[in-house]
């Protein structure tokens, strides 16, 4: 309420105490929404690490965006080291659970390298996934992927995709 000011004059202060309470009973949401306001700086001076501790907790309960914001943290070396294969790691799991944006991001790690093998298949794979979920961006990164693809590859990307889809992104 406070944080967007439903109801009550916005306060972000007053959305961190009322966060704070409900994020050490361990509600995933509230964990996931108290990391955004450290990230951000919002009623607290901004702390990446202090992001980082409550975007665990909340993904480790399974909360896709705090899995995605977490493995930005470690994309970018913000309030830890950065270390792209616990990127990987995190953009997985909240790809597998249809974020188009972890699924834009695992596919440009897996274009580059970075924290994975180098793969233009599973690259384009993932990209066509988020394309499909209307994600612009995913567009222009699958499409270049394929100029260094042979037809045979863009079709085991494909298929790959399709095989995804059928397994609700699971083990992708």
């Amino acid at each position: 309420m406070y944080a967007k000011g439903q109801g009550v004059p916005q306060d972000y202060k007053q959305a961190v105490k009322w966060y704070t309470e409900a994020a050490e009973q361990g509600n995933a949401s509230v964990q996931y929404n108290l990391g955004v306001m450290y990230y951000n700086g919002q009623g607290v001076p901004q702390d990446y690490k202090q992001a980082v501790k409550w975007y665990i907790k909340a993904a480790e309960q399974g909360k896709a965006s705090a899995q995605y914001s977490l493995a930005l943290m470690y994309d970018n070396g913000q309030g830890v080291p950065q270390d792209y294969k616990q990127a990987v790691k995190w953009y997985i799991k909240a790809a597998e659970q249809g974020d188009a944006s972890a699924q834009v991001n695992l596919g440009l790690m897996y274009g580059t390298g970075q924290g994975v093998p180098q793969d233009n298949v599973y690259a384009h794979m993932w990209l066509n996934l988020a394309a499909a979920d209307g994600n612009e961006n995913a567009s222009t990164g699958r499409d270049i992927a394929a100029k260094s693809m042979t037809t045979a590859d863009i079709s085991k990307a494909q298929s790959l995709a399709r095989e995804c889809l059928k397994k609700n992104y699971k083990g992708c």
